[in-house]
C-alpha cells in the first residue's frame, strides 16, 4: 500500500520546515489578503510539488537553501496558478470547499493570484535566484499556452490525441518537469537537470490523464464534480478515444452532447455512459501507466536511496490516488 506518510519519510522534517517558511512567504500587511492567504493555507492540498522538489534533491544531492527557495517558488506558482484557473473556469469549488473566486469574487482573486506570482520574483531576486527564476518562467510561459491552446480547441472541438498530449505536457506537465528540474538545480547537480525535467514530465502526462478519468468517477471525495470537463466542453483522453473508436452513430450523439447539450445533466450522464461502454476509461488508464513506467525508467539507474524508493513510489502514488 503506497501512502503518503510513507513518502515523506526521508523528507519530513523538510517538509516541516517549508510549511513554516511558505505561509511566511505569503504574509502581507493588507488584511483583507492575509485573511484570504490563511483562508488558501488552511485548504491546502496533498503538496505533492515541493514533495518532488525535495525527493528530487536529496536523490541528487546534499539539500540546501536552495531547496528550500525551489519549493516556496513551486508552491507560489502552483497555488496561483489554481486560483486563476478557478476564476477562468468559473468554479465555485476547489477541494471540496469554496473557491476564492466564490467567496470574493474574480477580482479579488485574480488580484491575489498576482500578489503570488509577484512574491515570486522578489523572493527570486532578493536571494539572487536567477536561475531558479529562469525554470518557474518557462512553466508560467508553457502553461499559459496550454491552456490557451485548450481554449482554441474547445471552441472548435477539434482535437486529437497528438493535440491533446500537447496541451496537457504543458498545461500540467511543465510544472511538474520543474519541480523535479528545480530540485537538481538547487543542489548543484547541472548534469541530471535534463533527465529529471524529462522525468517530471512523463510524470505530469500521467498526473493529468489520471485527474481527467477522476470526471467519470462518482467519489465525492473527488476535487471536482463528475461530468465537468464535459460541462466545460473540453476533450480529454478517454473522449478523444471513443471519438475514434466508436461506431459513427455514437459518434454523432458524443459530438452533439458536447456542443449542444452541455449543460444539461441527464445528457452529461449519458455522454459518460457512452465513455465508459466504448473502452475511453480503459484505454486512458493504459496510457497513464505507459507513462508512469516511462518516468520511472529514466531514474532505474540511479543510486539506491530513500529518496528514491520514496519518489518511485510518489509517481506510482499519482496513479492510484482515489483525488
Amino acid at each position: 500500500m503506497i501512502s503518503r506518510e510513507n513518502i515523506l519519510r526521508p523528507i519530513k522534517e523538510e517538509m516541516n520546515e517549508f510549511e513554516v517558511r511558505f505561509r511566511k512567504s505569503m504574509q502581507s500587511d493588507v488584511s483583507l489578503l492575509e485573511k484570504i492567504n490563511h483562508y488558501i493555507i488552511k485548504k491546502k492540498g496533498k503538496q505533492v510539488r515541493p514533495m518532488f522538489v525535495f525527493l528530487s534533491a536529496k536523490m541528487l544531492g546534499k539539500q540546501t537553501e536552495k531547496s528550500y527557495d525551489a519549493a516556496i517558488l513551486i508552491e507560489l506558482l502552483h497555488t496561483a496558478t489554481l486560483v486563476h484557473d478557478d476564476v477562468v473556469d468559473d468554479a465555485n469549488e476547489r477541494r471540496g470547499a469554496f473557491s476564492v473566486n466564490a467567496l470574493w469574487k474574480n477580482k479579488i482573486a485574480v488580484l491575489v493570484g498576482d500578489f503570488m506570482l509577484s512574491k515570486i520574483l522578489t523572493l527570486s531576486l532578493e536571494k539572487n535566484n536567477s536561475e531558479l527564476l529562469e525554470i518557474i518562467a518557462r512553466s508560467v510561459k508553457d502553461m499559459s499556452e496550454g491552456e490557451l491552446l485548450q481554449i482554441e480547441k474547445a471552441r472548435l472541438l477539434d482535437i486529437n490525441e497528438e493535440i491533446y498530449y500537447q496541451v496537457i505536457k504543458k498545461k500540467t506537465a511543465s510544472l511538474i518537469a520543474s519541480c523535479c528540474e528545480i530540485g537538481a538545480a538547487s543542489v548543484g547537480a547541472e548534469n541530471q537537470r535534463k533527465v529529471m525535467r524529462e522525468f517530471g514530465e512523463f510524470v505530469g502526462l500521467a498526473f493529468q490523464i489520471k485527474d481527467d478519468v477522476f470526471d467519470y468517477g462518482n467519489s465525492p471525495e473527488i476535487g471536482k464534480p463528475t461530468g465537468a470537463d464535459i460541462r466545460e466542453q473540453k476533450l480529454t483522453l478517454p473522449i478523444i478515444y471513443v471519438l475514434n473508436n466508436s461506431p459513427k452513430d455514437i459518434r454523432r450523439e458524443l459530438i452533439s452532447i458536447i456542443k449542444n447539450h452541455h449543460q444539461n445533466n441527464k445528457k452529461i450522464k449519458r455522454a459518460i455512459e457512452i465513455v465508459v461502454k466504448y473502452g475511453g476509461i480503459e484505454y486512458a488508464n493504459e496510457k497513464m501507466h505507459f507513462f508512469a513506467n516511462k518516468a520511472l525508467s529514466l531514474i532505474a539507474d540511479f543510486p539506491k536511496s530513500d529518496a528514491k524508493n520514496a519518489l518511485e513510489s510518489l509517481v506510482k502514488y499519482t496513479i492510484v490516488r482515489e483525488k
